[in-house]
């Protein structure tokens, strides 16, 4: 059955009755997750569903993990509430948010969910984050089962954060996604401004941006183990960490800029599709494995 589902501009747009999956690598009690799921309860008031089914811990930067899943025959979960979606089932479980969609959406909570949202995730996922980051693995998952799928960032700063930003540009984007073929992904990141200060939306290409900027080894000067005894060298590794988001000031409005950190830090929200892992069929690498394949199979005298 189509149900009618009312804009703000009072236009009037035929969707399926779609059932979002809520997820969050922050856990499910995370407040991100808590202003993502009030907001989809109220977009979906009683004409789409809406189930929550997350990680009981954290799970920050656990990419699209499931864990050992062969060491156990069960995961275990538990009934949790989500303030103000009082109405919206949400479950916590004891695995990581890919495996808490995998579940999800293999008849663990429910029929299959056309849709996973995933969100809203304490600090953006922009640059090298988009391939570590759990927010964004849940989504992928996701569609490597046809779902479609929205990562939700915030950015990070100083409290209180505003998860009502992040909130309301996400449900503006979720209407054409659930037209949009199966397995799309978009992942938007949102600068922790009230709403009325936020100075668009705009594409956002990934950027090399990170966060670990260095490694280094040995002691505090650098030049060697901490300890060494016998063959067995031991120490520590000193990361470096920075921001992965540039100090650019006011974006001009006339620059063709598009790079993820920089539009956040110029206070656009950034939205990109993305992709998960599928075959590379690019003539560059056609070539590497023709020859690979050559050389294996000389190998093998075949």
């Amino acid at each position: 059955m189509q149900r009618p589902l009312r804009q703000g501009t009072g236009r009037r747009v035929s969707y399926w009755r779609v059932r979002v999956l809520v997820t969050n690598d922050d856990g499910v009690h995370a407040p991100g997750l808590a202003a993502m799921t009030a907001a989809l309860a109220r977009w979906a008031d009683g004409a789409h569903e809406v189930v929550v089914v997350a990680p009981m811990a954290n799970h920050s930067g656990a990419s699209a993990a499931v864990g050992t899943v062969y060491e156990r025959e069960a995961i275990s979960y538990r009934r949790v509430r989500i303030p103000d979606a009082e109405g919206v089932p949400a479950y916590g479980v004891d695995a990581p948010p890919a495996l808490a969609v995998l579940v999800g959406t293999l008849g663990g909570f429910g029929p299959t969910p056309d849709i996973v949202v995933s969100g809203i995730n304490l600090g953006v996922n922009v640059g090298r984050s988009v391939l570590h980051s759990g927010t964004i693995g849940a989504t992928l998952a996701g569609a490597q089962l046809g779902l479609r799928g929205l990562a939700v960032s915030l950015r990070a700063g100083s409290p209180p954060e505003h998860w009502s930003t992040a909130a309301q540009v996400a449900v503006a984007v979720l209407p054409p996604l659930c037209g949009a073929p199966p397995c799309t992904v978009l992942n938007l990141n949102v600068p922790s401004v009230p709403i009325d200060e936020l100075r668009g939306v705009r594409r956002a290409r990934i950027t090399n941006a990170g966060i670990v900027k260095q490694a280094s080894r040995g002691d505090e000067d650098g030049d060697g183990p901490r300890a060494a005894v016998g063959d067995a060298e031991e120490g520590e590794i000193r990361l470096t960490l920075g921001s992965a988001i540039p100090w650019l000031g006011h974006l001009d409005e006339s620059e063709d800029q598009e790079d993820d950190a920089a539009l956040i830090a110029a206070g656009y929200a950034a939205l990109t599709p993305l992709v998960g892992v599928r075959e590379d069929t690019a003539a560059r690498s056609g070539e590497v494995v023709r020859d690979a394949l050559a050389r294996a199979n000389r190998l093998l005298g075949r």
